[in-house]
């Protein structure tokens, strides 16, 4: 079950984190940090076994608590946005292959937008991020 989990977040990292996972593979810490994170759900997954959970039930319940600082996606937001609303420079970067190392970017430079606002899944909705987010965006993209 211990490798099963390290694949399923190894997945979800590739997903949804692309920004966490390509640091974690620079610094050489991928595998200490998937066996870190897997290990810290190990009360959990043997609580689970010992009342006769199924194991795919076993298997979401970990996956939830293992994602759970990971929501939502600063990654995926970021880029959604500038799919959604910056359709053009979003396909040219794409096309470039340049959209990973881009989208990495503005995340650098929305971070201080990210914490004033407090960005998690109760306000990953906001409109006030959304238009603050795409200010930023179109300020990069002017550069």
């Amino acid at each position: 079950m211990k490798d099963q989990l390290i694949n399923k977040l190894h997945s979800y990292l590739v997903q949804n984190h692309l920004d966490l996972l390509i640091s974690l593979q620079e610094d050489h810490r991928l595998s200490h940090y998937l066996q870190h994170k897997v290990e810290s759900v190990t009360e959990l997954w043997q609580e689970l076994q010992v009342a006769n959970r199924p194991a795919y039930v076993i298997e979401a319940l970990c996956m939830e608590e293992l994602t759970k600082d990971l929501r939502p996606s600063r990654f995926e937001y970021v880029r959604t946005l500038l799919e959604d609303e910056f359709e053009e420079a979003y396909l040219h970067m794409s096309s470039s292959g340049i959209l990973t190392y881009e989208v990495i970017n503005l995340i650098g430079a929305c971070e201080p937008i990210f914490e004033l606002f407090g960005f998690g899944e109760e306000n990953e909705d906001a409109r006030g991020i959304k238009y603050a987010v795409m200010g930023m965006i179109a300020e990069y993209l002017e550069r």
